[in-house]
């Protein structure tokens, strides 16, 4: 038992590790996304500076992506120790992952548009099918909740303990 749990905080101190990682590449997209919306505001009030404020948002949305993964790391992983075994715990888990990583590929969408309708019409085809997978991404999310809900009521005692650990989480 002793070497189980030796092996559960070694996990817990990776994600930590993983998460501090993902939370420094999320620094950095940061830093690129202000430097590149400072260069695109240098060139003024026209086309390519609306690009390069798009571009911007990209790397932004890109940086929220990073922190929730690291967020979700350290709340799921490191604090609360949880093993994702549950329905609800793997419903929270992986809706709070989908929502970040769907509204990031609706941005990257959106920036891919914008450079695809001013550079190369070519590439719409490409932008198209990143926003259909986009779409049949969130589809697929939407059935999975809707699945994992019945599984749910199978298991309301693993419900309850997730809102004791959120309360646990929330106090001071």
């Amino acid at each position: 038992m002793a070497g189980m749990k030796l092996l559960l905080n070694a996990f817990a101190f990776i994600h930590g590790c993983l998460a501090l990682l993902f939370s420094l590449a999320a620094l950095v997209l940061i830093a690129l996304g202000t430097y590149v919306g400072w260069q695109g505001l240098m060139q003024g009030f026209g086309r390519g500076a609306a690009q390069e404020i798009i571009e911007a948002v990209g790397l932004l949305a890109a940086a929220v992506v990073a922190l929730q993964i690291a967020q979700t790391m350290v709340e799921e992983e490191v604090l609360r120790g949880a093993h994702i075994s549950a329905p609800t715990r793997v419903r929270r888990f992986l809706s709070r992952f989908f929502v970040v990583v769907t509204v990031a590929l609706a941005i990257e969408g959106l920036v891919a548009t914008f450079k695809a309708v001013h550079e190369d019409l070519s590439l719409l085809l490409y932008v198209a099918a990143l926003l259909l997978g986009t779409a049949a991404l969130v589809a697929a999310w939407g059935v999975f909740i809707r699945f994992n809900r019945y599984a749910e009521d199978v298991e309301p005692e693993a419900m309850q303990e997730v809102k004791r650990e959120d309360q646990k989480l929330k106090e001071p």
